[in-house]
């Protein structure tokens, strides 16, 4: 992580416009190196060709759509039950009621339609990988000459005792964008005036590491709009968190005496819960009662991946640093939050370069070439403790000697001055809404 540092207010200011018009040729640089790479000479078998997408997020669409780039006649099926959903990057503002839905919203179907893929709106029960087999939900098979498995997450609700499935809605994290969100937004308008509010931060990995911290600063704008006098408690599993100077600063400087950081290793770990009392084990043996919990449990790679032999010990899909293959069997590609590529973050932006680079590595094997590799692969993190108040983590990572290598980061300093934390608010939904087209959008 870059090294935090106070600005001046001026030179501050002026220090990170040049950062973030540095940043943007970057990634500039870096989209052009994976989108835009010389297509490959093409062997005769390619054009019959067929790949098959299973999860229709950031990583498969984006590698959908780099397959039909650089290999315009090959076959692609999708396996996606959803036409139209909510996406992750700042869902947590739409909690808080300052990012409208539609801003967040992915709709697959016109895209399907302008890249003819044979999209079938089904959910995937377990790929057969040795037979290029992938059984469905109403009982049909697809076959295909590879796979691209995109499943997303689950969530581990047995580490914490106590917790499930059906009561976790008692706690709800919100975190799978499913009828838990609206829950959640329902259950905070519901608090009264003075309220007691506990998040729990799982261990590492998981999906989006900056969020829950995020999701704290929500909660405390939302109770500051309505003249509410709430005290929230951020329940740790780890002992730091990226950023975590600037979130704190920033807490204190929006939200006073509001937000309470509690580490692991002063007892934060939830480690059992009473879902029906509303209440809360922690490691240091204390049990907190709040008015409202929002329990995000330890993740693993989604029911597919795990159904499908896909994941190691980790509960993770272990892929190829230089094209997304699994580790475990032939023919199959693992990309997205699912994929154990570490020091990749699980987040939208990396799912979008894992795409496209697991793309280029399907383009080239089957065009008879060596893969040339991932490329660079740009993750860009963002959260907005303020509709203007926004800090953010850019890092570049690239492929060498089998692992992948963080190979330059740059972080929001721990103090800046209101107008850098806005305008890097502003590139935050700037970068959002260019992701979602990337992703999602059909082109004219």
């Amino acid at each position: 992580m870059a090294k935090e540092r106070p600005d001046s207010d001026h030179a501050g200011f002026a220090r990170q416009l040049r950062e973030m018009m540095r940043t943007r040729r970057q990634v500039l640089h870096d989209l052009a190196m994976l989108g835009g790479l010389a297509l490959p000479r093409l062997s005769a078998g390619a054009a019959s060709l067929h790949v098959a997408v299973v999860g229709g997020g950031f990583a498969g669409m984006s590698c959908i759509r780099a397959l039909r780039e650089l290999l315009p006649d090959c076959r692609i099926s999708l396996v996606e039950p959803r036409a139209r959903f909510i996406t992750g990057p700042l869902s947590n503002g739409l909690l808080a009621g300052f990012i409208a839905a539609e801003r967040l919203q992915a709709n697959i179907e016109p895209l399907v339609r302008q890249l003819s893929l044979r999209w079938l709106p089904l959910r995937a029960e377990r790929l057969d990988a040795p037979d290029r087999c992938l059984y469905l939900a109403d009982g049909s098979r697809l076959r295909a000459d590879c796979f691209v498995i995109a499943p997303g997450i689950d969530l581990r609700y047995e580490a914490i005792e106590g917790l499930d499935a059906q009561n976790s809605s008692r706690m709800p994290h919100g975190w799978l964008l499913d009828a838990q969100l609206p829950l959640l937004q329902r259950r905070l308008a519901a608090l009264p005036e003075r309220a007691t509010l506990l998040i729990s931060a799982p261990p590492l990995p998981y999906r989006c590491p900056l969020a829950p911290y995020e999701r704290a600063a929500a909660f405390a704008w939302y109770a500051q709009r309505r003249r509410k006098r709430w005290r929230i408690l951020i329940a740790d599993a780890k002992d730091d968190f990226p950023l975590s100077a600037a979130f704190m600063a920033g807490w204190e400087a929006l939200y006073p005496q509001t937000i309470e950081w509690l580490p692991r290793a002063a007892g934060g770990s939830v480690r059992a819960v009473d879902a029906r009392a509303g209440s809360v084990l922690l490691d240091s043996g204390e049990r907190v009662r709040a008015d409202l919990i929002s329990l995000i449990p330890p993740q693993t790679a989604g029911a597919l991946a795990q159904r499908s032999d896909l994941c190691d010990e980790s509960l993770w899909c272990p892929v190829a640093a230089d094209s997304f293959a699994s580790l475990r069997h032939e023919h199959v590609y693992v990309v997205g939050d699912a994929s154990q590529a570490l020091p990749l973050p699980k987040s939208a932006s990396a799912a979008h370069a894992q795409g496209r680079a697991c793309a280029q590595a399907i383009a080239s094997r089957y065009a008879g070439q060596a893969s040339s590799g991932a490329g660079i692969l740009h993750n860009a993190c963002y959260s907005l403790l303020a509709p203007d108040y926004a800090l953010s983590v850019e890092s570049r990572f690239a492929s060498v000697g089998g692992r992948l290598n963080r190979i330059e980061e740059s972080a929001s300093p721990a103090q800046a001055d209101r107008g850098a934390r806005a305008m890097s608010a502003r590139a935050a939904l700037a970068a959002q809404a260019q992701l979602l087209r990337d992703s999602f959008q059909a082109r004219d």
